[in-house]
């Protein structure tokens, strides 16, 4: 059982197990397993992909029913009809059966069973026929019953809410749709060389679910491989397959097989779904989707291994075992008490299983995803989306903050402020040299390029049609962080090649010999390379980020190119962009900042411009460490550094990541934001990571929350209903176990004198049953402004001291009602034992309710703080019916009687004392703890 609930909890309350994944990403394998593929799956996988690649385009074409055009709309749709979704199988949603057998098969529901049955046998099948009861079996049974079933509602629901919620966050896949009177289209898929489109067909953006073989689809930086494709035309791309094969290297691809292997992973015509490509761009075809896909094929056999736990699943992991380990020894313990000193160790028996049920908190899977469904909606009418649910307690959890500047401090509306020659003087042509590369670059454009061809006077003024044919291109990368254009140029008659190359101003320099100044050329000399770093250090000082622009005169002849080629680049001049910061930003900062979050910015930006917008915005800068810094430690001299620095500048996508696994290995709950291919590795590597709608493929991927609008406001918006919904979970863990282990506490008092049991094994599940009921409100109550001011921690040791301060308090009530019973009812012998349950069950019952108005604040219930009225109607009503059943027709069932009245002041003598007794010591225990 215990490895069960290990596993169980540690799945965010088993959302997993009983309905459909909330991150839908293929999960990566192994390092190694992709080795072993042909033993464990993968024959037919392995033989069928080299098949493919052997097969020559037309060959292909014809297999697929498809063109270089793609498909038409008619053609996709058919066959969408035939192969179905583009899902893996795992991703399927469970029948309804299926997921209700798995809302019952928890160990808290077997045990019920297992108690019922005994239950029965006892009571039913060993009984007299004149002393035969069918009521406890019956009664727990419907305990069974309504967890099962409200469980089973519940996660429905929250299952259907999430998809509804991720529907409005859909990757997407730019496929070539073919004109039906021309099918085939004409022209081939040489991309840089030729266009992007074929004649006879148009680009469409197509949900990944929907795409199908014989698709043709484009792909870029930043995209996630849709399905297994064979490459049909590439320029320097390559793709990261570290998804499938462990490999941290990206590898590239080709349109054709370069040499033989065996090896289905190592072809280089060939991409694979659950991949991703980290630069150049390509087009491939689709041969197979879903399950028929590689990954597919594999997914049902090969070990998958997850992200490492979360904060939230070690925390209620660890609080699950604290209360494993309560129940193990109290069971027992009231087990051979009732045994030695009743004599009847069947029925000692039964009163221990009820006592196990009473101090296992068997609502808290259901707690748990009704409390996290009722965040993931309270959030989406804030602007963010909840992809996978356990990580709204981490945003609530965060302390740690890892943002990038752009477009989180600043507006994301970059404008191209200046274009100057080498020595800040402006000039046109440097402007004309940015807009040709930007224009003619087919790769992930970015904002840069954006606000460069916001100039369309350039575009008439140069006359791109009648003078310019692009060539070639070689694109970015952030290894060499600089990409180039190469364009036939057709001027007085004369043609050559210009190779046009912008990029980060370090990595320019380094494959520039020269520099132009008005119509001269100079050799770039030390002294002038420490001339042209001032002239841009006073720019970055603007807060201006610059692009160097660089060009070089090549052969008309030459036809294709390559990195080798950005070399001996003569540097003409700057291109310089504003970023303004975002009038939001300040008031967010400090509104983080009184939340108890830290936040860290983490950008791949130059250090000067970094600081200028950190000193716009109101940001304390601490201390700086560049991406060479963090090159140079050790993971001991990392996690001083990220200790006591708050800005890290000149970044790579490793830095990024290595910064966050190291402030989580000191204890941090670490959020990282970001929208950009290098900030993947730092999302999948925090507690929770934080993208926007907006953001390229494989960061939506990546990340557990995405939000609709790139704010920090909006950040902590989603911050405050995390630490909601945690708290919300932690008032049931609170009053479950103290007001349990209070009750439990007392049954060993009264075991151990009394003449018969206190309660009987119904009396305990019954009145169990009644106080789980009213907890299911507790998703919708309300939460005290104080606890929301700092990040919210897992504390098992503090919920372990919190129970035996707390829990005792009730025993002495308890006992108080005891001989209020046995001294003045005269309730002293077996023969009265009913009239002593029954007023035990009511005071037990009413004060174990009234504990969730105690507890669940610090501050005087009712009165300075009220709880929602869902949660308030709920306990209401199990008062009224506590207080009514050992009147009704049903006490003879429950073995209860009528209660004299004159037990009633009593009762609220009894009360009214618990409740300003537990007032008393929470004062005592939040000046000694604190309050959480």
């Amino acid at each position: 059982m215990m490895k069960f609930l290990k596993s169980f909890f540690s799945s965010a309350a088993g959302l997993r197990r009983t309905g459909r994944h909330f991150r839908r990403s293929p999960m990566p394998l192994r390092a190694g397993d992709a080795a072993t593929v042909s033993s464990e799956v993968g024959r037919h996988a392995n033989r069928q992909m080299l098949d493919l690649s052997r097969q020559d385009d037309g060959a292909l074409f014809s297999l697929f029913g498809s063109g270089r055009g793609g498909l038409s709309e008619a053609q996709a749709q058919t066959s969408r009809e035939r192969y179905g979704a583009n899902e893996v199988d795992h991703e399927k949603p469970l029948s309804w059966y299926a997921h209700l057998w798995l809302s019952y098969r928890n160990p808290f529901n077997l045990l019920l069973t297992a108690l019922a049955i005994l239950s029965w046998i006892t009571d039913v099948r060993m009984a007299e026929p004149e002393d035969q009861s069918w009521t406890a079996a019956l009664i727990i049974g419907s305990m069974v019953l309504i967890s099962t079933v409200l469980r089973f509602a519940q996660e429905r629901r929250s299952n259907r809410s999430a998809e509804a919620l991720k529907a409005m966050v859909q990757n997407t896949a730019t496929v070539l749709r073919s004109d039906p009177a021309d099918p085939d289209g004409s022209g081939a898929h040489r991309f840089f060389g030729g266009t992007l489109h074929v004649s006879g067909s148009r680009q469409v953006e197509v949900p990944l679910a929907e795409l199908v073989p014989g698709d043709v689809v484009l792909l870029s930086a930043g995209d996630m491989i849709p399905a297994d494709c064979r490459i049909l035309g590439a320029k320097d791309l390559f793709v990261a397959q570290a998804a499938l094969t462990g490999e941290s290297l990206p590898v590239e691809k080709y349109a054709r097989q370069r040499a033989s292997t065996a090896n289905a992973l190592e072809l280089e015509n060939m991409a694979f779904m659950g991949t991703n490509v980290v630069s150049g761009a390509g087009s491939a075809l689709v041969v197979a989707t879903g399950s028929r896909t590689y990954f597919g094929q594999l997914a049902g056999r090969v070990t998958q291994v997850s992200r490492a736990p979360t904060q939230f699943q070690q925390g209620i992991n660890r609080v699950s075992w604290v209360l494993i380990r309560f129940m193990l020894v109290m069971a027992p313990i009231v087990l051979l008490i009732n045994g030695f000193t009743k004599g009847d160790w069947l029925e000692a028996l039964l009163f221990a299983l009820a006592i196990a049920v009473g101090l296992t908190p068997e609502m808290l899977p259901m707690i748990v995803t009704a409390t996290l469904a009722k965040g993931a909606l309270r959030m989406s009418r804030r602007k963010v989306v909840v992809k996978r649910l356990d990580a709204i307690q981490n945003l609530g959890a965060m302390n740690v903050l890892c943002t990038d500047k752009t477009g989180t401090l600043t507006q994301d509306r970059i404008v191209l402020e200046r274009h100057t020659d080498v020595y800040g003087a402006s000039c046109d042509d440097v402007l004309a040299y940015a807009y040709l590369n930007s224009h003619y670059q087919t790769g992930l454009k970015n904002l840069l390029d954006v606000a460069v061809l916001q100039h369309a006077e350039v575009e008439r003024k140069l006359n791109l049609a009648a003078k310019y044919r692009k060539v070639d291109e070689i694109p970015f990368d952030f290894s060499r962080r600089r990409m180039s254009v190469v364009v036939n140029e057709t001027e007085n008659g004369r043609d050559h090649h210009e190779l046009i190359c912008k990029g980060a101003l370090e990595e320019m320099l380094s494959v520039c010999t020269r520099l132009r100044v008005g119509n001269e050329v100079h050799l770039l000399t030390e002294v002038r390379r420490a001339d042209i770093r001032r002239v841009t250090a006073e720019l970055n000082r603007d807060g201006l980020r610059v692009i160097a622009v660089g060009v070089k005169e090549m052969p008309p002849t030459q036809e294709a190119y390559g990195v080798a080629d950005e070399s001996e680049l003569v540097l003409v001049g700057y291109i310089a962009f504003l970023d303004p910061p975002k009038e939001s930003t300040g008031p967010a900062l400090a509104a983080l900042r009184n939340s108890g979050v830290e936040v860290k910015v983490l950008t791949g930006d130059v250090e000067l411009v970094t600081l200028k917008v950190c000193r716009e915005v109101g940001f304390e800068v601490r201390k700086v460490y560049l991406g060479a810094d963090i090159e140079k430690m050790d993971d001991r001299q990392l996690a001083a550094s990220v200790r006591e620095a708050n800005v890290f500048a000149r970044l790579t996508p490793a830095h990024k990541e290595r910064i966050v696994r190291s402030l989580r290995a000191q204890g941090c709950t670490v959020g990282f934001m970001g929208d950009g291919i290098n900030d993947a590795p730092a999302l999948r590597a925090a507690d929770v990571g934080i993208s926007v709608d907006s953001a390229v493929d494989i960061s939506k991927e990546a990340a557990d929350i995405i939000l609709l609008e790139k704010s920090l406001m909006v950040l902590e918006d989603g911050v405050i209903e995390g630490r909601k919904t945690f708290c919300n979970m932690l008032k049931y863990l609170k009053m479950t176990a103290s007001s349990n282990f209070g009750n439990v506490f007392s049954v060993l008092v009264a075991s151990a004198f009394l003449p018969f049991l206190p309660m009987l094994p119904i009396h305990l599940l019954l009145q169990n049953l009644m106080y789980d009921i009213s907890q299911t409100a507790i998703p919708f109550d309300n939460v005290d402004e104080e606890l929301l001011k700092r990040p919210q921690q897992w504390d098992p040791d503090g919920l372990g001291r919190f129970m035996v301060f707390f829990g005792p308090i009730s025993s002495v009530f308890d006992i108080a009602t005891y001989a209020l019973m046995w001294y003045v009812f005269q309730a002293n012998a077996p023969e009265h034992q009913t009239l002593f349950q029954s007023g035990w069950f009511v005071e037990g019952l009413l004060s174990q309710t009234l504990i969730v108005h105690m507890i669940r604040t610090r501050k005087i219930p009712f009165l300075q703080s009220r709880a929602a009225w869902p949660l308030m109607g709920m306990t209401l009503m199990v008062v009224t019916l506590g207080l009514l059943l050992p009147f009704s027709p049903l006490a003879q069932y429950f073995q209860l009687q009528a209660l004299p009245w004159s037990y009633f002041p009593w009762l609220a003598g009894i009360l009214l004392g618990y409740c300003v007794l537990t007032q008393l010591l929470k004062g005592i225990w939040v000046r000694r703890y604190g309050w959480q």
